[in-house]
């Protein structure tokens, strides 16, 4: 992906939170906790989107298959090998970077059009509840947008060793590991989501958006 593409997906995300300039009264509690989704996935994408974005952190990275020990196959040897198992991991963490340029308009489409029914009740949960509530709302629409770039991504020569390592032992092809890995693209999304939203909850007075400082200010 281009960095012009990021650049621009970047600010679409940001808009919403930067056209925030009216008086704190005019804000309800529900535009709050819209205003606190809006803000923790711009964060969010913004790290995940830049090189090496899942690998370089420990909570977000996705690791390649484990050999089973005992294994005979010699795929199955080699990736036990840790050179090679990085690698791989690095690989499989930057096709991670682009299927998420591919959630991204996702992410931001369910907020804007969620109703927060019981608002009061996200703001009083834990600190990560509106993510939770937004992580049920896009349920597995995620994965699917970014299933065909994990299927592209795994035809990489480094990729293909996992892949082939797996199918070596289990019998499962590429298509089964590829619609793996973006489940597990997908949960590293919402952590990383789930993280900023909690980071603002415990310091809202950092933030300069007057409806989210007003909720938990």
């Amino acid at each position: 992906m281009s960095l012009n593409r990021r650049h621009i997906l970047s600010a679409a995300l940001a808009w919403p939170i930067a056209a925030c300039t009216g008086p704190v009264g005019t804000y309800s509690i529900e535009e709050g906790v819209r205003r606190l989704l809006e803000l923790s996935s711009q964060r969010a994408f913004a790290r995940l989107l830049r090189p090496g974005g899942f690998y370089d952190d420990q909570l977000l990275r996705i690791d390649p298959p484990v050999a089973q020990p005992g294994s005979t196959d010699v795929l199955g040897a080699i990736l036990r090998t840790g050179a090679v198992r990085r690698q791989v991991a690095i690989a499989l963490n930057e096709v991670a970077v682009d299927a998420a340029d591919r959630a991204a308009p996702i992410v931001t489409d369910a907020i804007r059009r969620m109703s927060f029914a019981d608002a009061l009740s996200i703001v009083r949960g834990g600190p990560t509840a509106a993510t939770d509530l937004l992580a049920a709302e896009v349920g597995n629409q995620l994965i699917e947008a970014m299933y065909p770039e994990f299927s592209t991504g795994l035809s990489s020569d480094l990729a293909e060793i996992a892949s082939a390592a797996v199918a070596a032992r289990t019998g499962v092809d590429y298509r089964v590991l590829a619609r793996d890995l973006s489940r597990l693209a997908s949960l590293s999304i919402f952590r990383a989501i789930g993280r900023e939203e909690a980071k603002i909850r415990a310091n809202p007075a950092a933030v300069r958006d007057p409806a989210i400082r007003a909720l938990f200010g």
